[in-house]
């Protein structure tokens, strides 16, 4: 599935490739909460880094967040004249590029379920739906972007 973005100003468009398309993965850390999440979270999905192709790369800017003190490796691109997150990156995974669902343009398809991650850095004012489509992870989930994807296409 191709997927095209953007930020809000209109300076930076981009689009990808994804074989993962469901924003279903809500990231409650610190760092995803105050860099793109006004809900208390934020959802990225995850696309092909050699698809991808972007207009306006001189309006992109990166931000590496600390950790311990020390910047992350983690790159998370934005634009410079809006502040809209569009994408995150990492040189461990070369072959992929993790843009916010919020940035994308190109309809969606609807989740059948949400995964709830990083929940130990949840602001508590952040209420986490409870039920049976909705799994709770105090850290990182069992399962990558794309196993879960696997498991929705042979419903197991």
């Amino acid at each position: 599935m191709k997927l095209e973005g953007s930020c809000h100003c209109g300076a930076v468009k981009f689009s990808l490739e994804t074989n993962t398309p469901y924003p279903y993965q809500k990231c409650y850390c610190s760092i995803c909460r105050k860099t793109q999440g006004g809900g208390g979270y934020a959802i990225n999905i995850m696309g092909w880094a050699d698809s991808m192709q972007v207009d306006g790369e001189d309006n992109i800017s990166v931000y590496h967040a600390l950790q311990d003190g020390k910047p992350s490796e983690v790159e998370r691109r934005f634009c410079s004249k809006c502040g809209s997150a569009l994408w995150v990156y990492h040189d461990k995974w070369p072959d992929l590029v993790h843009p916010f669902a919020s940035a994308i343009d190109t309809p969606l398809p609807k989740a059948p379920e949400t995964v709830h991650m990083m929940l130990d850095y949840k602001a508590d004012w952040v209420d986490v739906p409870d039920g049976p489509d909705q799994d709770r992870f105090d850290g990182y989930p069992d399962k990558s972007i794309e196993v879960w994807h696997e498991k929705q296409e042979t419903g197991g």
